[in-house]
């Protein structure tokens, strides 16, 4: 499971990754799990309105869970190495760095699902999120809430024992570092 802030590179490194492995003749999937935030944010535009923080986060966490859970229906069914691009910790970070409680249903969630073998939070500086997202121009987030969202990943990282890799160098760079970082014995 690939996590990072926006622009870290997770739908990027992912892709790479599974190139990677089914290069070295493995069987690898990748499956992603967006909340709809891009398409939610259009659609509120195209009818001349804003959805409100309360209203978008609900929104996206259902967008999120179904994502999530077909992926993992998905994947229980795929014999091959499945690489998941976010995950419901995505909408638990963009929870509390709304200042939003955590609910329920996602913690119930995350506890239940198949815990992956590997978590990858795939790190960048916000100012580097921040020009990536600039350039692909399909969305827009602030350097705070990048910055918010970093150090939000980082300390649940660190807490819960995730692999952590710079995802500053090249897609391949970052997918053979996150390789290694999964790979290496305990």
């Amino acid at each position: 499971m690939l996590l990072g802030i926006d622009g870290a590179g997770k739908t990027t490194t992912a892709t790479a990754l599974v190139a990677s492995l089914r290069n070295s003749g493995a069987r690898a999937q990748l499956l992603r799990n967006p909340a709809g935030r891009r398409w939610m944010t259009r659609v509120a535009a195209r009818f001349g309105t804003a959805l409100t923080p309360a209203w978008a986060n609900r929104l996206e966490s259902v967008v999120r869970c179904v994502n999530v859970l077909i992926a993992h229906t998905r994947a229980a069914g795929f014999h091959g190495t499945t690489v998941m691009d976010r995950h419901v910790a995505c909408q638990l970070v963009l929870r509390s760095v709304r200042g939003l409680p955590q609910g329920v249903v996602l913690p119930w969630m995350l506890a239940r699902l198949p815990r992956p073998d590997a978590i990858v939070l795939i790190d960048v500086p916000a100012d580097v999120a921040y020009s990536r997202i600039l350039r692909r121009g399909e969305d827009s987030e602030t350097m705070a809430y990048l910055g918010s969202s970093r150090e939000a990943y980082l300390e649940i990282a660190l807490a819960r024992g995730w692999h952590i890799v710079d995802g500053s160098g090249t897609p391949q760079q970052v997918a053979a570092d996150a390789m290694r970082a999964v790979t290496r014995p305990a």
